[in-house]
């Protein structure tokens, strides 16, 4: 694979062919779709594909194209990105009849950057490799905001010299960007991320009911209290939805649910005990019972106000 730009000169005295890398972006959601635009900044080609088609829209407003099918936004693509919700629909763009294997170039480089199991991408990865393709999950963290800002941390499994390829692409999306080991180690790590994200979302939404319950200024409380050891990225980024209740997606309830049971359900095949883990998965769970797998995962918070009594105070 090219760097952002590959140069070929047919002689020396024309000037040279100016090559620019064409990414093909599957999965132009809240996340997708701003990573698909930053890639065209950078200076990539950049071919969009979402089932609903109206959501490319803003990647051809940025300057990228859009392609009414999985195959014609890889035929020519030197990279394929990838951001959909779960296993089965990477499976699917992927492996499935009108995917990436069938349509894509031998030796494409494939980078996932959903949030899926382990055992799945391991998987994948050897699928991709029969079929002459390579694969990195590249699971992200850092919510609507990071992909936004081109802020995101990537923990990326795969060989390493895939991984040294995608850098181009990475930097283009993410601040902090660390490979971790082999396939099947990125989902790992975004496992582990996602049991840390929703323990200090739950500790913070019980942090806030307890203030309200006393009366204390909770915005002056959540400002002394990120200034300490109880400070996080968490409360710095959610603490204005418990402020003021409103819970527009960053990143679903019902898509942490899903992670929830990926960290669950690969502990268990390992041996290893998470009861934080198993008690915020069984909230979480709750939550898209009682209708709130639209809401921003932060609406944890309206758990522990219907528990204590307290909901819409």
């Amino acid at each position: 694979m090219s760097e952002k730009y590959g140069y070929s000169h047919t002689s020396h005295s024309q000037a040279p062919e100016v090559h620019m890398t064409t990414v093909g972006f599957i999965g132009l959601g809240i996340m997708g779709g701003p990573m698909a635009g930053h890639l065209v900044k950078a200076g990539f080609d950049v071919v969009g594909y979402n089932r609903t088609a109206a959501k490319a829209q803003p990647l051809v407003e940025a300057g990228g194209r859009g392609a009414p099918s999985i195959a014609d936004a890889v035929r020519d693509a030197d990279i394929v990105a990838i951001m959909v919700p779960d296993s089965p629909d990477v499976r699917a763009v992927l492996a499935g009849e009108d995917g990436v294997f069938a349509h894509a170039k031998p030796g494409t480089l494939v980078i996932d950057f959903s949030s899926i199991r382990p055992d799945v991408t391991t998987e994948l990865a050897e699928q991709a490799r029969a079929a002459g393709f390579r694969l990195l999950d590249a699971p992200v963290s850092g919510g609507e905001a990071g992909a936004k800002n081109a802020a995101l941390s990537i923990m990326v499994g795969g060989a390493a010299e895939d991984f040294a390829a995608a850098r181009p692409v990475f930097d283009a999306v993410g601040k902090t960007v660390v490979h971790v080991g082999p396939n099947g180690a990125g989902q790992t790590v975004k496992a582990a991320n996602q049991l840390i994200v929703a323990s200090n979302i739950q500790a913070l939404a019980e942090a806030v009911t307890f203030l309200r319950a006393y009366g204390v200024d909770l915005e002056s409380a959540l400002e002394v209290l990120g200034g300490g050891l109880a400070g996080s990225a968490v409360l710095n980024q959610k603490k204005g939805n418990m402020l003021s209740g409103e819970f527009p997606p960053g990143f679903r309830i019902e898509l942490h649910h899903k992670d929830m049971g990926i960290v669950n359900s690969a502990a268990r095949e390992a041996g290893v005990v998470l009861p934080v883990g198993a008690l915020v998965a069984q909230l979480m769970a709750s939550a898209l019972a009682v209708g709130d797998g639209g809401l921003d995962h932060s609406a944890l918070l309206r758990g522990v106000e219907r528990l204590s009594g307290r909901e819409g105070t």
